[in-house]
């Protein structure tokens, strides 16, 4: 698309800004859990990779948006200013940890925007999708190095890890083929480190190993 690089600027903060708004909306006005509310925040605010990577024409700009919003969600978190997307408990910043992987890949990844923006979907969809349906249906439990996960969340980030990353780069035209074998070994990747990250790191350790992975593939296949 031919806009400028300030006028995606000022969409990319329009549509967070937007996303945050509406997680208070759906907060206060239909009485949603913050678990919900939050999850919400972090599949929404994540699926942005997109417009950035197709949006703007220079990396400089597009790292913008999640380098201010470390800022932003530091400050939300101290004060508890964006209560839709926050838990409440001290040292869970993974609200920070997610615009700061991001801010390390974008200059990383600009000249392969399939790359960037698969590399953030197992933290996008899949590590959402874990949480939900772990804390709902985690009936069989296991513990790695002091963390606890349940069987059923990690399968749940396996799959919907699986599925974002090939839906991904489908959409930026990839060989299926190749798309769904990557899809596999980032998932699987993903869906270890997640259930070895202390609860909020995962955040950043997700994508920086899934852009891992699929920089490695990317070389070998």
């Amino acid at each position: 698309m031919n806009i400028t690089d300030p006028i995606a600027l000022l969409i990319a903060f329009l549509y967070v800004s937007l996303v945050l708004a509406t997680s208070e909306i759906l907060r206060r006005g239909a009485h949603l859990s913050v678990d919900l509310t939050r999850k919400f925040v972090h599949i929404a605010v994540g699926m942005i990779a997109f417009p950035l990577a197709l949006l703007f024409s220079s990396w400089q700009f597009a790292i913008i948006p999640p380098l201010a919003f470390i800022v932003v969600n530091y400050i939300s978190y101290r004060r508890q200013i964006f209560a839709g997307m926050e838990t409440g408990a001290r040292g869970q910043l993974g609200t920070v940890y997610f615009p700061i992987s991001f801010s390390i890949l974008i200059p990383l990844l600009w000249s392969q925007p399939a790359l960037l923006v698969a590399s953030l979907m197992p933290l996008t969809w899949g590590d959402a999708f874990a949480a939900l349906i772990g804390q709902r249906f985690g009936a069989r439990k296991f513990t790695v190095l002091g963390q606890t996960r349940s069987i059923e969340g990690t399968l749940a980030m396996f799959v919907f890890s699986l599925l974002a990353v090939f839906l991904t780069l489908l959409f930026f035209a990839q060989p299926i083929a190749t798309s769904l074998v990557f899809a596999l070994v980032v998932a699987f990747i993903a869906s270890i480190v997640e259930a070895l990250s202390p609860f909020g790191i995962d955040n950043l350790t997700v994508p920086l190993s899934s852009a891992i992975a699929l920089v490695v593939l990317k070389s070998v296949i």
